[in-house]
């Protein structure tokens, strides 16, 4: 028996419905499982309520006698360990959970085995975090120091305070062009007071309940201004990969450009080979092997090859004279009131930013980890390392969705990992910081572009080109306003673009007709009333608009996901328009519900779904049969699946034998 009431209730939960759900061919309805609900005493109830939702998951039970016999093995190991009392369940108990962070939460049952998968993951990512860091910082316009306090300080913040299980802040390439273009214009206490202000926007969002309100940027404001980003970060690293001799780059992107072509004549040959030689080596492990981190590899690679072979090129140390050795210290930054209402706009930017970046990246680490996070309290923490991070000298910070991944597949079980991963960085500076001088630049801007190549979204534009002309243009004009003007300015006009388009969609789908016996006939074949639905399938609908802003509910399927059964079918009669955020959400339903062995269908599509969904070729991701035109034929179709599926894995039981 285990010692805590948390695991007692798991362990009798499991245990009570492996007896009753390993008597064959036994079947109790609904209604005798309530009647025996009201008999058990107060203890037993919360362990039946376990019971009951597993047994809605697998059928009915029919017997008396498998219950009495089910409930006598629960009340007697209640008899024999009376001392263990299960937690009452209040509306204050659920509250707080509610807002208490991950690392607390999993704490609770946590081990030696988790410790030790936790260390090496933590390690790893944080060796793998020490040239992003360094990099971000000093195409930012800062000292590579700068960047890797923010990976200790926000690092462990966002893990100790968050609400993720494997999420891992710090500094990401999202933030360069904006870091870059505020130090520009208002000074690095300008910097700095800018995050402090974007982490209060942060944690406003999360203590309000709005962690979810990032949701409102539409698909393409988002791919646009990403591709946007990813082109002027790769754009800053061009005089560091080839070696150019400029004294000062450009902010502005077409002066960029030319002063880097004006300067081209200065190629240096040595660090053009380091460059492509780095960012070949993490092409490399990107492709054969994921578990090697490129990064480390590279970083580490050219920092021999300088020092073996005296390259000519430059390093942390020539043109920054390497990093200080010892712990950061705490310096308020100076306060300037006059500067609050010009940097609103930036705030908001960069809160914007930190908020659409950590949630995605928490949706990444959900994904690997069989989790869900918690946005708001993640929020919360995000918005507490920001208004930290400048204390040390830092710069802002959010999820960083590579470290992320690589996270989880270096085996994290908590966020204790994320917090080793900044104690791993915080014994570099301490013990190493002499061997950073010789990392040379060259290699940093290797790994930037390949940053800048991750991040960039690319894959989505071939997507993005098969929807609407309003989408598209919405893509279009956010990418270039980002690149050309300000990233402030570009996401503000793509938003109101968005949301003309969003008021055109609704508008359009709005119609008054007249009820015809026509349309009476033709509606029959839609209701379900007159259907009978098999145990093997289950329906969901759609009721209203599918636009951004809204696609998370799509969570009511996605959080019961192995509960379904084999099919699962979307009825969308109801559902009057669909965007390119909409779409996103289903293809992501589409590919979770094939991952778990389960076929989606869709029926009922009216005008403005469906034309949108055959221009982006939907059919790719559930099968042109599976996109019915009404219940009925969904109906059918569930069947044939079924006993396609049926006969596959009788054929792979008689293989294996």
């Amino acid at each position: 028996m285990l010692q805590t009431p948390r695991g007692l209730r798991a362990h009798l939960g499991r245990e009570v419905a492996k007896r009753l759900l390993q008597l064959k061919g036994a079947l109790f309805c609904k209604q005798q499982l309530q009647e025996h609900r009201l008999s058990l005493c107060h203890s037993g109830r919360w362990v039946f309520n376990k019971l009951l939702n597993e047994m809605h998951a697998s059928g009915s039970v029919h017997g008396t006698s498998a219950l009495a016999n089910a409930f006598s093995f629960l009340l007697s190991c209640y008899t024999g360990s009376r001392r263990l009392r299960p937690p009452v369940c209040t509306g204050m108990n659920v509250s707080m959970d509610a807002w208490l962070p991950k690392s607390v939460l999993l704490l609770r049952d946590y081990d030696l085995h988790k410790f030790v998968s936790d260390l090496i993951a933590g390690i790893t990512v944080g060796l793998v975090a020490l040239p992003l860091a360094m990099a971000f910082a000093i195409a930012s316009g800062v000292s590579p120091q700068a960047g890797i306090y923010c990976a200790i300080v926000t690092g462990f913040l966002i893990s100790a305070l968050g609400g993720s299980k494997t999420q891992i802040g710090g500094p990401t390439g999202a933030f360069v062009v904006v870091v870059a273009s505020i130090i520009a214009r208002y000074g690095i206490d300008g910097l700095f007071t800018c995050t402090m202000m974007a982490g209060v926007l942060l944690v406003l969002l999360g203590i309000t309940g709005m962690g979810t309100a990032v949701k409102f940027f539409p698909r393409p404001v988002v791919v646009g201004f990403t591709n946007g980003i990813a082109i002027l970060i790769a754009s800053t690293q061009i005089r560091d990969f080839f070696g150019l001799r400029m004294d000062h780059v450009p902010g502005h992107f077409f002066q960029r450009m030319a002063a880097i072509g004006g300067h081209f004549r200065t190629i240096s040959w040595p660090a053009t080979l380091l460059a492509v030689a780095s960012l070949l080596v993490m092409v490399f492990c990107a492709k054969f092997s994921k578990r090697i981190p490129g990064a480390i590899v590279a970083c580490c690679g050219a920092t021999a090859a300088v020092s073996l072979f005296h390259l000519p090129v430059e390093t942390i140390g020539t043109r920054f004279g390497g990093i200080p050795n010892g712990l950061p210290k705490i310096a308020v930054p100076q306060f300037r009131p006059d500067l609050l209402l010009h940097l609103l706009s930036p705030a908001l930017t960069v809160a914007m930013l930190g908020a659409i970046e950590s949630l995605m990246s928490a949706v990444v680490s959900d994904r690997m980890s069989n989790d869900k996070h918690n946005p708001n309290v993640e929020l919360v923490a995000q918005g507490v390392a920001n208004i930290v991070s400048p204390l040390f000298g830092g710069l802002p910070a959010t999820g960083a969705i590579a470290r992320t991944a690589t996270n989880v597949r270096s085996g994290a079980k908590t966020p204790i990992a994320g917090m080793i991963h900044a104690l791993t960085l915080l014994a570099v500076v301490l013990f190493a910081a002499p061997l950073v001088k010789g990392v040379p630049l060259a290699a940093l801007a290797g790994i930037l572009l390949m940053v800048a190549y991750n991040m960039g979204d690319w894959e989505e534009i071939p997507e993005i080109l098969k929807l609407t002309k309003g989408d598209i243009s919405v893509w279009l004009l956010t990418m270039t306003l980002t690149v050309i003007t300000d990233l402030s300015f570009a996401v503000e006009v793509g938003m109101l673009l968005a949301a003309f388009t969003f008021i055109r969609k609704v508008s359009v789908t709005t119609t008054v007709s007249q009820v015809t016996d026509e349309y009476i006939k033709d509606g029959r074949v839609h209701i379900l009333q007159d259907k009978q639905i098999p145990p093997y399938v289950t329906v969901f609908r759609i009721h209203g608009p599918f636009l951004f802003g809204v696609t998370d509910k799509i969570s009511e399927i996605t959080d019961r996901l192995d509960k379904l059964p084999p099919v699962v079918i979307l009825r969308l009669r109801n559902m009057t328009a669909i965007d390119a955020t909409g779409l996103a959400a289903l293809e992501d339903l589409a590919s979770r519900l094939r991952a778990s062995g389960r076929s989606m269908l869709l029926c009922g599509a009216r005008q403005q779904p469906a034309r949108l969904m055959h221009e982006a070729e939907f059919d790719r991701h559930v099968g042109a049969k599976n996109l019915c035109a009404n219940i009925a034929e969904a109906l059918r179709r569930a069947a044939d699946v079924y006993q396609a599926q049926h006969a596959a894995a009788s054929l792979e039981q008689e293989i294996t034998k």
